[in-house]
């Protein structure tokens, strides 16, 4: 439910997510969860996408569809983090939609950051980490 998400942002579907099956593309959810992630690490944690030393870089993805969305509907988007590492997130995401909050898709991404030139793992700094705590699942 989407009560178990810290974070949430609405995003309404646009005529071209639709494909041949009328529809929203499955591609378009997971551009809507890259989408939720990284607006939420700059507004949020201040992460600076185009300067940061680090830089954060998807290792794993995965998404399961429980129920058809289609334009006009916004669909309503849940972010908490399921597991903090070291280095690594693993963000997981509720996709609803808004006009009756049916279950749409549950999907997660796994970050690790990395340093900006060697793309070696480094630990996620401060003040990520710690606005990050406030996602972690309980």
């Amino acid at each position: 439910m989407m009560s178990d998400y810290p974070h949430q942002v609405s995003v309404p579907t646009r005529w071209k997510d639709n494909d041949v099956y009328g529809h929203v593309n499955n591609a378009v959810h997971y551009s809507l969860m890259d989408t939720a992630i990284n607006e939420w690490m700059i507004s949020k944690a201040g992460f600076a996408p185009l300067d940061a030393p680090s830089i954060a870089l998807c290792v794993e993805s995965h998404c399961q569809y429980k129920a058809e969305v289609s334009f006009p509907d916004t669909i309503r988007l849940g972010l908490r983090i399921g597991k903090l590492g070291t280095s690594s997130v693993r963000w997981e995401i509720g996709m609803y939609r808004a006009s009756d909050d049916a279950l749409i898709a549950e999907g997660h991404f796994v970050h690790v950051f990395v340093d900006r030139e060697t793309r070696r793992p480094v630990p996620i700094a401060e003040p990520m980490r710690g606005e990050m705590a406030k996602l972690v699942a309980g």
